[in-house]
């Protein structure tokens, strides 16, 4: 039922910037919060960013100051602006959306790519 779909990602040289969408399907209703996570091979899935309903950030302390997320919680989509990029950026980014009722739903997204070159 409910899907997410992130894009934006490609590739771009070191101190470039991109910007990731992640858009929600077949849902009625406001995830409590969104968030971007990112893994590299042979590392394990990282927090990036996470953006709560009512706007309160989050931020890995290796992103702070360059990446941006955001949210337009009528269209159930998150963004995450990455400006300043690293080679050490490179990873494929996932978007993840929770949604917290009595019972906490976990959802994400299949991930974009992000390449940044030396």
């Amino acid at each position: 039922q409910v899907q997410l779909v992130e894009s934006g990602g490609g590739l771009v040289q070191a101190g470039g910037s991109l910007r990731l969408s992640c858009s929600a399907s077949g849902i009625i209703f406001s995830f409590n919060n969104m968030a971007w996570y990112r893994q590299a091979p042979g590392k394990e899935r990282e927090f990036v960013a996470r953006i709560f309903i009512g706007g309160t950030t989050n931020y890995a302390d290796s992103v702070k100051g360059r990446f941006t997320i955001s949210r337009d919680n009528a269209e159930n989509t998150v963004y995450l602006q990455m400006n300043s990029l690293k080679p050490e950026d490179t990873a494929v980014y996932y978007c993840y959306a929770e949604r917290r009722l009595v019972v906490t739903y976990d959802y994400w997204g299949q991930g974009t790519q992000v390449t940044v070159s030396s």
